[in-house]
Order: C-alpha cells, then sequence, then structure tokens
C-alpha cells in the first residue's frame, strides 16, 4: 500500500512539474517616453516602478536617434527601436506594467493575441480602455492560449505606432515542438516605416487639412533604411549565416500605412505560419505582407558564399486608380552575409516587384492553406448564425470647422472612411467595453447594418460622380451577436475616392479565410469557390483592390472587439466598426470586472 502511495505522489509531483514547466508568468516594464522629461521625473518613475525582472531597469533614458541625416526624438519604448521583443510559450502569462513618461496620451495593443476572458488587456483607445493620460501607467494582464507562431504588439493611439512596437514571439508550450524541422536559429524581421519629423504632427496636419498624412520618406528593416537612403550606408540591418543551416524568419509588417513586397537574392523561402497559425509548407521567392500581418518563413542557407541583400518596396494597389493614392516608391534593404564571404564581396541584389504587381501580391495571398491536424488547427464552421454583407472604402466628410480641406476634391469636404455607408465614430467620455459591462446607455448602438444601406455597383469608378455617395453619416454603430454563434462577413471593396488593398484587422479572434476574388461579389458563383477544409488563418486579410473576401468565426470571447482598416493614412477611423459579443452561460464564459488602474477619460 505505502508503495501506491508512493507511486501516486511521485506521479502527481511528476504533472505538477510538468505543468510547471509547460507554462509560466512573464512580467515586464515598458517606459514609454521622449524628450519632454527631465532628469528627475525619469528618476522618480524608476523609484515608483516594481521591482520586476525587466528588459528597461536602469536602461531609462531619452531617445535620440539618426536617420536619413536627420537628428530627432522619437517616442518609444525602453530606449529601444524596435520595443523589446516579447519571447513567450503557449499557455503562458503575460503582466506588462506601462509607464506613459511620453507627453502624449498612449496605448498598448497586443495584435493578434486572442485576449480569452482578457478583454481589459486588449488596447485600443476608447474601446477597451481610455488612453493612460502622460505621467499615469497601466497594467496589461493576459495568458496567450492556442497560438503559436509570431504577433506583435504597438501603439494603438495615434500615429505613435510607427516607432512603439515590437514583436511578440511565441514558442510551443515547453516538451512540444514545432510541426517542422527545428531550424537553426530564429530571426525577427521587423518591417516599418520612417518619418523625418515627429510623427504625431504628421497626423495632425493630415487633420488639420483634412486629407492623409504625408507619405513616409523611408522604409526600414528592425529600425534601419539600409543604403539606398541619404546618409544610411553604416545604417543597414545585417544577419550572418552560416551556409546549410535553417534560418526561422519572423517578419512583421509594423509599417504604418504600406503593403510590402519582402525579397531575398537568389534565396526561396518556406512559409509555415501566418498571423500564429501555421500553413501547409509554401515555397516563394516573393512574401507580400500587409499593416499587421506576419508571416513565418524558413530560409535555408543554400546559396555560394557570399552576400545577399534581403529588400522590401511598396505594393500601393490604390496607385493605379483614377484618384492617384500617394505612396513611399522607394525600397529598404538589410545583407545575409555568409559566414566566410570576404568583406570585399558586393550582395547581390533581388528583383524586386513592380509597385502595383496585383497578380503576385493575389497568388501569395491565395494560395496559403491551414497546416490541418496541426498544432492548434480550427475545423471550419459550417453552420452560420450571423451573416453579413460589409462595403468597405473611402468617402468624405463635411468639412469640419477650423480644417482648411483645400487640397481634396471637391473643396470643402474631408477625406473619411466607411463600412456599410456608415462612417465609424470613437466614443469620448467611455469606452465601449466600459459601456458594455456597465450597461450604460448613450455610447454606442448595436444598429450596424448587416447589408449596406445604399446597394450600388461597388467597383465601377463611375460611381465617384454620385457625391450623394460619397458622404456616409456618422455614428457610434456596432453589432452585438450570441456568445458562440458563428459569424460570416463578405467584405467588399469599393471604388469610392480610389479602389486599393484594405488590411482589415479583427481584434479578439482568429478567421478563416474563406474565398477572395475581383470585382463584385456574387453569391450565385463565388461561394461555391469557399474553401471549407483548410482555409488559412489570420487576424488580418487584405481585402483585394477592388475586390472582396469571405471571413467566418466563432464569437466564443464575450467583450467588445474592434475591427479597422489597419491603415493610419484613414482618419478620422471612418472605416471601422466592432462586436458586442454577449456573455456566456458560465461564471468561466462570463467578462470579469475591470482591472482598479483601468485608465479614466
Amino acid at each position: 500500500m505505502g508503495r501506491l502511495v508512493f507511486l501516486f505522489a511521485s506521479s502527481l509531483l511528476l504533472m505538477v512539474a510538468a505543468t510547471t514547466v509547460s507554462a509560466a508568468i512573464l512580467e515586464h516594464s515598458f517606459y514609454v517616453m521622449n524628450s519632454t522629461l527631465n532628469s528627475f521625473s525619469i528618476l522618480l518613475w524608476i523609484k515608483l516602478a516594481p521591482p520586476l525582472q525587466s528588459q528597461a531597469g536602469s536602461k531609462v533614458q531619452n531617445l535620440t536617434v539618426t536617420r536619413l541625416c536627420n537628428r530627432q526624438v522619437i517616442t518609444a519604448v525602453n530606449d529601444s527601436l524596435p520595443g523589446p521583443s516579447l519571447r513567450v510559450r503557449e499557455g503562458d502569462k503575460l503582466i506588462i506594467h506601462v509607464f506613459n513618461m511620453s507627453p502624449y496620451k498612449i496605448t498598448i495593443h497586443w495584435h493578434g493575441v486572442s485576449q480569452l476572458m482578457s478583454a481589459w488587456s486588449d488596447g485600443p483607445e476608447m474601446i477597451t480602455q481610455c488612453a493612460i493620460r502622460p505621467g499615469n501607467n497601466y497594467t496589461y494582464k493576459y495568458r496567450i492560449t492556442k497560438q503559436e507562431g509570431t504577433l506583435f504588439w504597438h501603439a494603438h493611439s495615434s500615429f505613435l505606432r510607427a516607432t512603439v512596437h515590437g514583436a511578440i514571439i511565441i514558442h510551443p508550450r515547453g516538451r512540444h515542438s514545432y510541426p517542422f524541422p527545428k531550424p537553426y536559429r530564429e530571426v525577427p524581421i521587423l518591417l516599418g516605416e520612417w518619418w523625418n519629423a515627429n510623427v504625431v504632427d504628421v497626423e495632425n496636419q493630415a487633420l488639420a487639412l483634412g486629407i492623409g498624412p504625408n507619405i513616409s520618406n523611408a522604409y526600414t528593416i528592425n529600425g534601419w533604411p539600409g543604403d539606398l537612403y541619404p546618409c544610411s550606408q553604416n545604417q543597414m540591418y545585417k544577419h550572418r549565416v552560416e551556409q546549410g543551416k535553417t534560418y526561422l524568419l519572423r517578419i512583421i509588417n509594423a509599417a504604418v500605412n504600406s503593403h510590402l513586397f519582402y525579397k531575398i537574392a537568389n534565396h526561396n523561402m518556406t512559409v509555415v505560419a501566418v498571423d500564429a497559425r501555421y500553413t501547409n509548407p509554401y515555397v516563394t521567392d516573393v512574401v507580400v505582407i500587409s499593416p499587421g500581418q506576419t508571416v513565418d518563413v524558413l530560409l535555408t542557407a543554400d546559396q555560394p558564399v557570399g552576400s545577399y541583400y534581403m529588400a522590401a518596396n511598396s505594393y500601393a494597389s490604390g496607385s493605379g486608380t483614377a484618384v492617384g493614392v500617394p505612396f513611399n516608391p522607394t525600397t529598404t534593404r538589410g545583407v545575409i552575409i555568409y559566414q566566410g564571404a570576404p568583406s570585399s564581396t558586393t550582395p547581390l541584389m533581388p528583383v524586386v516587384p513592380a509597385f502595383n504587381d496585383t497578380p503576385t501580391a493575389h497568388k501569395f495571398f491565395t494560395e496559403l492553406t491551414s497546416l490541418v491536424g496541426g498544432p492548434h488547427w480550427v475545423p471550419v464552421p459550417l453552420n452560420v448564425d450571423h451573416k453579413m454583407f460589409v462595403t468597405v472604402g473611402m468617402g468624405l466628410d463635411v468639412c469640419p470647422q477650423n480644417v482648411s480641406c483645400q487640397d481634396r476634391p471637391p473643396v470643402g469636404a474631408a477625406l473619411s472612411g466607411n463600412m456599410n455607408n456608415v462612417s465609424f465614430v470613437l466614443p469620448t467620455s467611455l469606452s465601449l467595453l466600459q459601456a458594455f459591462f456597465f450597461n450604460v446607455g448613450g455610447v454606442y448602438t448595436t444598429d450596424f447594418p448587416a447589408n449596406p444601406l445604399v446597394q450600388f455597383n461597388y467597383t465601377n469608378p463611375s460611381i465617384n460622380a454620385d457625391l450623394p455617395l460619397l458622404f456616409a453619416p456618422k455614428r457610434t454603430s456596432i453589432t452585438k451577436v450570441k456568445f458562440n454563434s458563428t459569424v460570416e462577413m463578405v467584405m467588399q471593396n469599393t471604388a469610392l475616392i480610389g479602389a486599393e488593398n484594405h488590411p482589415m484587422h479583427l481584434h479578439g479572434f482568429d478567421f478563416h479565410v474563406l474565398a477572395q476574388g475581383f470585382g463584385n461579389f456574387n453569391p450565385a458563383t463565388d461561394t461555391l469557390k469557399y474553401n471549407l477544409f483548410n482555409p488559412q488563418m489570420r487576424n488580418t486579410i487584405s481585402v483585394p483592390v477592388a475586390g472582396w473576401a469571405v471571413i467566418r468565426f466563432v464569437a466564443n470571447n464575450p467583450g467588445v472587439w474592434f475591427m479597422h482598416c489597419h491603415f493610419d493614412a484613414h482618419l478620422p477611423i471612418g472605416l471601422a466598426t466592432a462586436f458586442v459579443v454577449e456573455n456566456g452561460p458560465t461564471p468561466e464564459t462570463t467578462l470579469p470586472p475591470p482591472p482598479v488602474d483601468l485608465p479614466q477619460c
């Protein structure tokens, strides 16, 4: 009997040990700051900050950087551009203390994290929380659940995400492995944009003129513009490899307003995951990635010893329209250097796609499929409870008071955006999640239309002559759905103002991408194209230029979840909506109360 008790106790200890190994609590401090603070303020914040195992600690200081011949102060986290990478395992819990030492209000969004039962930590300003005011702090707490791969975090207030962002790297739970051969090394590749200006000023200028913001001055790879830009010969990201080894590149598009092509000279890449969801291996020589998306690729150093440029340039689908959406036509590049390559070697340059190469972009976006039976694979729900047909596109707004609106025809109108002829407006006094939890009326309405208020020939450019169609009413209008219901949404791009590829991001959920195509969606024929077996899963979908995409997801996470275009060029927001997911039937499926330190408006 004693032996049986001993064996049982030993087994129990092993189970507890295995659980401890497979999940951890990770705590970090994020100090958001720029040059307006004095040394006393910095020392005071360090004193007030809890003694955490943090990547900041004693390194807190103002961040002044030199790019493109200019020396300027930027808003950043922990003295770093990009900000610190969060390296976790599936199942880990994160506790992140954000201290706002900048002069701007700010929130942090953990882009793509499902936030299962932790909606208060999602981060979009005025959706799940009010902003963290200068001099204040807020602690985000959430668990990584059934997601593996690459995501990222970024500011969700104004243009600050241009410099306030970093990687989230999710490894398999302890004693689990990748569904592909283990790579020799893992390398984050963060693609970004750089302005020779304060990015908040860039946004404010756009708002003051009622137009889109000035285009960026450069693209960047891991914060560096590369040697094609002025004064940047020595400001280029370099990665050294060993011949024959395989590397996992975790590619993140942290750019504010740009879809990007990414290539490496003379090398193929094998896509193995997108948006922290595993895919069937897909071999390609070019990756196409929209703002908010991530792509994990295996790169084998199988070429002759030498140096090879990696390059990223814009995919600017809207530039071929009658309006001619402006874009940055430049190219950023880094370099892959093989061990043993002479320092005098001139790197080979890849042939990058043309800015308007829609066939290449569409091929990449549509040929990816999920790894059926792989870790955390989710089959497509076949029964749909809530069907929606939603137009997404640009429009105009009556010029606000004290705004010039002189640079966009017709004179006297401001640039805006809308979904289903409704232009979304953020609340100002209370976040949507607070209004939902405390049942406060007057903050939002649940009458977002399941179909367009006005039906028209969505992708015909001639609709731009119909001025009343361009002006959508402005409302805080959202959709309420029951817990565990299945939502299907057809997103139809429009040619209003100018057709372009819209990167639509849904907070709180990953969705199946059932189909994509061009022109106006035709339910009689296009529903036959649905992939119900192994469609890719994402949190951000590029709705094709002058085309459509169909997504489907199960609303199994109570709370309020933002859906919006991940272009910050669309000012004010407009091109957005939200879902209210009602509580489930049990305490485990009921939204918990807000934390005591939730910022107030």
